[in-house]
């Protein structure tokens, strides 16, 4: 199982160099950051456990790396969410379909009181322990101390592909969900780290930086995006450029997260070349190293979605 040293390719991007860190290419059960945030508990010995407990989003990348870590340690995986849609039961696809080929249960905690984390604190691993049964609670996406040991991994890579560069300093850019990634390459890396918020927005991303680490000197740079965007809706600007950087690069990217990143990256070199075309110096000439994390699963379902939103457009 290839769960480090990936290449690095270098594309083009509105006339600017990017750098892509293509963690997508490691194995296809624990692509991109899962493979990162998991190494912890791939190297673990978890003969004594039980159930893997975990929970979020029923297409989460997530769930299918946890299903399939489930499957390596011989283990059960019990994985909690707050929905599960009719249509999803009666059609399985996606990381959804993938988990429960590996034999996972996802349970739907249907609770006004306690939200998924408070039901699996309160409720779920008490019972379990009253059960005799031993448990290990991964918190949603891997956002816990243990996804640091890979993510320091990854920060090693990054430090000695600049050396080979001979770059005394670079940008590490990259999109967040739980900002466990960036976070933990922040704490390890010489180099500024910038990442976008794609769930919740800026507030929600400082929060969870801050849920892991209280040291705001180690937090890495939240890049603006031009305005609010909803988690897991449908933009129109996110699937082209999409489109357009699997054209023009022949590498294809997640559709829920990077095209937020990349269009943050658009809109600075679109500034930078009319400052280029009117004179002007750009202030940040410092190279960029793009983090590919993975998650083409997830594409499966995304793409029929845009399919559908593009023929109403039409």
């Amino acid at each position: 199982m290839q769960l480090r040293n990936t290449p690095v390719d270098e594309i083009e991007f509105l006339g600017h160099q990017v750098y892509v860190k293509r963690d997508d290419l490691l194995d296809v059960a624990f692509t991109g950051n899962k493979a990162r945030k998991f190494y912890h508990f791939l190297q673990q010995d978890l003969s004594q456990v039980d159930i893997l407990v975990g929970h979020g989003s029923v297409q989460a990348n997530s769930l299918y790396s946890l299903s399939v870590l489930a499957q390596l340690k011989q283990c059960q995986l019990y994985y909690y969410v707050d929905h599960l849609p009719q249509y999803l039961i009666d059609n399985p696809q996606g990381n959804y379909r993938a988990a429960l080929a590996q034999g996972a249960y996802i349970i739907v905690v249907d609770s006004l009181e306690l939200s998924v984390i408070e039901h699996i604190q309160q409720q779920v691993l008490p019972r379990l322990a009253e059960q005799g049964q031993r448990a290990v609670f991964i918190p949603e996406g891997g956002r816990c101390q243990y996804a640091e040991m890979g993510l320091k991994i990854l920060a090693d890579e990054i430090k000695a592909w600049a050396a080979a560069k001979s770059y005394a300093d670079i940008r590490v850019v990259l999109p967040a969900g739980t900002g466990t990634t960036a976070l933990f390459l922040q704490k390890h890396l010489p180099f500024e780290v910038q990442a976008c918020a794609c769930v919740g927005g800026d507030g929600y991303l400082k929060q969870q930086f801050l849920a892991l680490c209280v040291d705001e000197s180690l937090h890495p740079t939240i890049m603006k995006a031009d305005k609010k965007y909803h988690f897991g809706k449908l933009y129109l600007p996110f699937y082209h450029i999409w489109a357009q950087l699997k054209q023009t690069t022949n590498i294809e990217f997640d559709l829920l997260y990077d095209p937020l990143a990349w269009l943050c990256l658009q809109r600075e070199f679109t500034i930078a070349n009319e400052n280029t075309a009117a004179g002007l110096e750009n202030s940040d000439n410092r190279p960029i190293l793009y983090i590919h994390q993975g998650g083409l699963q997830g594409n499966e379902t995304m793409l029929p979605r845009y399919f559908r939103k593009l023929s109403f457009v039409k």
